[in-house]
């Protein structure tokens, strides 16, 4: 029985799925990225038209809106994952 090191497989054909699969979530991830750096961008956009017209950088009852979709869409770590969202788009003018 030969085990990969790499990936941790014991048999070869384990060790082509993982790597194909490790392939697309290395691609998935790329994406993830960009779609993160693109909701920074479209974040930057409202904080600065919200603030030129005198209101505050945050609003934290759509703060709130995406955190409770985050956690009907993931459960609790959801929650995590909107609240480092949200931290990425904040305050970036």
């Amino acid at each position: 029985m030969t085990v990969t090191t790499d990936t941790g497989a014991r048999t070869e054909e384990a060790a082509s799925l993982i790597g194909d699969a490790r392939s697309r979530i290395d691609t998935l991830d790329d994406r993830i990225i960009g779609l993160i750096q693109e909701r920074m961008a479209v974040s930057a956009v409202i904080q600065e038209a919200r603030i030129s017209s005198g209101g505050r950088r945050v609003s934290l009852s759509r703060e709130m809106e995406v955190l409770s979709h985050f956690r009907d869409a993931l459960g609790k770590p959801g929650t995590a994952l909107a609240m480092t969202l949200l931290e990425l788009c904040r305050g970036r003018i």
